[in-house]
């Protein structure tokens, strides 16, 4: 059932592409980063953002069950919703090249590239971009050494409206990660980390046994309102540990 004017679908109705919900999400973390909502802040309600973009309810409700899964607001039932605090920003898996944590325990970092090519994403990629089917992206793998010793294999897509010369970097010499933080800069990141046996291919690139585990990192990033890099570093267990601090 469909009220006039607004969305009552869960946020399905688009423009530009951009589902409802993605909208309000994008319209308030923009506020956030542009000092409109400092840390603590209450933003406005559910009612108040249904009425300014002609959606339901149950589409701002998503907008904001999602913004704070990522932790970038705080819901408090029956009170509002409020601004939290912005910890991406020092999050070591978040946000830390694997050069500089390589570099940062005094090790070398290197690195071998396996694959760079640019293609139209099929509807279930462009969907991680919050994009239409066709939209232009970037993809590489690399496999990162620390001494010597593969240490990652990184699997990234890269929207090519956000880093246009990708493909044209030396990711020998400056990672991936390096180049996305100088011409996207961070807006908000999400990842998982998950433990999984690797396929054949990535067994190889890693020199690991049969049967032995990787850490799996999946991680988003978000820049100028869109979807920069969607990314999945392969890591071998016995050789691996993610550590952060807030």
């Amino acid at each position: 059932m469909r009220t006039k004017g607004k969305t009552a679908n869960g946020g399905r109705s688009r423009k530009n592409g951009v589902p409802s919900f993605q909208q309000i999400k994008n319209h308030i973390l923009q506020g956030i980063h542009a000092g409109e909502w400092k840390e603590g802040d209450q933003i406005p309600t559910e009612a108040a953002l249904g009425r300014q973009f002609g959606v339901a309810r149950m589409t701002v409700n998503r907008a904001l069950r999602e913004l704070a899964a990522e932790q970038s607001v705080n819901r408090i039932q029956g009170v509002g919703t409020y601004v939290a605090q912005q910890k991406y920003q020092s999050t070591l898996v978040a946000i830390r090249s694997i050069a500089g944590e390589v570099r940062g325990r005094g090790h070398n970092h290197a690195c071998s590239v396996v694959l760079l090519e640019k293609l139209q994403a099929p509807a279930s990629l462009a969907q991680q971009f919050d994009a239409r089917r066709g939209i232009r992206l970037f993809h590489s793998i690399l496999v990162h050494y620390e001494n010597a010793i593969q240490i990652q294999v990184e699997d990234r897509w890269v929207n090519a409206a956000l880093a246009p010369d990708y493909l044209r970097q030396d990711f020998t010499q400056s990672t991936p990660n390096e180049y996305l933080m100088r011409v996207a800069p961070l807006q908000g990141v999400s990842y998982r980390i998950e433990a999984k046996l690797p396929p054949a291919d990535i067994r190889k690139r890693l020199a690991m046994r049969a049967g032995e585990p990787c850490l799996v990192l999946y991680r988003t990033t978000r820049s100028r309102e869109k979807v920069a890099s969607v990314a999945t570093m392969w890591h071998p267990a016995s050789r691996y540990q993610f550590t952060g601090s807030f």
